[in-house]
């Protein structure tokens, strides 16, 4: 492995992990798509210009098309690594917003506010300008201020830390 590609895992893996699970609801899928840009990755080795971007757009792609796929299904079945039973009230709350959101949507919303990535990183993911991503964050966090108030949260949990 490369020494970059080695970097952006000990940085990144866990942080995208978490990413992949709150974009998917699963935990499987989030594990498969990361799994799966690393692996692509090492196979293009030192042709990658910027394995950090590359890795996250990648690991997104994938888990959308897993995605799709089990949404032609119809089966979107949201997990955690513990039990949902046992997450608190408003993380299963937030958790059902996102899955309202569509796919795009929940895309930025995840990057901006799981991963902390800035308006300019987030376009390298979703190959966009940085300005693009913050229109549609904008309006992404609009409508999941929307869901999360038919839910019965407060508007400013949407809000970043």
């Amino acid at each position: 492995m490369s020494d970059r590609l080695r970097e952006v895992f000990e940085e990144d893996h866990d942080r995208l992990w978490r990413s992949l699970l709150a974009y998917t609801g699963d935990r499987e899928m989030a594990s498969e798509a990361a799994a799966e840009s690393f692996a692509q990755a090492l196979r293009r080795g030192e042709e990658l210009r910027d394995p950090r971007a590359w890795v996250w757009r990648t690991a997104f792609r994938v888990a959308g098309g897993l995605l799709s796929g089990r949404r032609a299904e119809n089966e979107r079945v949201i997990e955690s690594v513990v039990s949902r039973d046992a997450l608190p009230d408003e993380v299963v709350v937030l958790l059902d917003a996102l899955d309202r959101l569509a796919p795009a949507d929940r895309r930025v919303v995840v990057l901006s506010l799981v991963s902390g990535l800035s308006a300019a990183e987030i376009g390298g993911v979703v190959g966009a300008t940085a300005a693009t991503v913050r229109v549609r964050l904008h309006r992404a966090r609009s409508k999941l201020r929307v869901a999360l108030s038919l839910d019965g949260l407060p508007e400013n949990a949407t809000e970043a830390p």
